[in-house]
């Protein structure tokens, strides 16, 4: 190949991935799903764990599972975008579709909000590399500060509460349309699949948009 070929098969490439970049820029990255009583609800729901640093302009409610390859894959890049806007509350929903020891962890973290350590514990699991077991989620519980003694009385205590929550967070998310986790409400824009941090910075930015339109009511 001669040395102009070669230049312009690279131009070629060139222009063909800033195009892709364009037309993904282009495609929104949630769906809107307007203003309807699920939507609402969720939004208005202070029963759940949050987190909010600065006074909020937008809600983002995250559907996730501790063992969920996406989830922790999506974490960080939701964190430094969470991070860089300033102005999100996080609302924290646990939907454990992995089995018996997601259900476990999402039991344990529920508990762990009444010691005010949720959004610490939630975010060294969704860092963990290492196949949970009840051990490293103890250690994790350590490590940010929790009485294990006290989270796992907190669970015999308040079990029908965390069944509660752990049963209303899977039927708002089959009402939302979510399939699987992880997935994300901004504002009345749902987001499915892992984003990275651009991606959720656009998502923000379509949860404040969709959310000053005007929408016709839905049941």
């Amino acid at each position: 190949m001669s040395r102009k070929h070669l230049i312009q098969l690279v131009m070629l490439v060139l222009a063909g991935w800033t195009l892709g970049q364009v037309l993904r820029r282009a495609v929104p990255v949630g769906r809107d799903l307007g203003r309807n009583a699920t939507v609402a609800a969720v939004l208005a729901d202070r029963s759940y764990p949050m987190r909010s640093d600065n006074p909020a302009t937008l809600k983002l409610v995250v559907f996730t599972d501790y063992q969920c390859p996406a989830c922790k894959l999506a974490h960080d890049a939701m964190e430094r975008a969470v991070a860089a806007d300033g102005r999100v509350r996080l609302i924290y929903r646990d939907w454990p579709i992995f089995g018996p020891m997601s259900e476990r962890a999402a039991r344990i973290t529920l508990a762990a909000d009444h010691q005010g350590i949720y959004p610490e514990l939630h975010a060294r699991l969704m860092r963990e590399r290492r196949p949970l077991t009840e051990a490293i989620i103890r250690e994790d519980v350590a490590l940010s500060g929790g009485d294990w003694a006290k989270i796992v009385e907190t669970m015999k205590t308040r079990a029908g509460e965390i069944d509660r929550m752990l049963s209303a967070t899977r039927t708002t998310a089959f009402a939302l349309g979510i399939a699987g986790t992880p997935a994300y409400l901004a504002g009345p824009v749902i987001a499915l699949g892992a984003n990275d941090e651009a991606g959720f910075r656009r998502l923000f930015a379509e949860g404040r948009a969709a959310a000053k339109k005007p929408h016709d009511a839905k049941p």
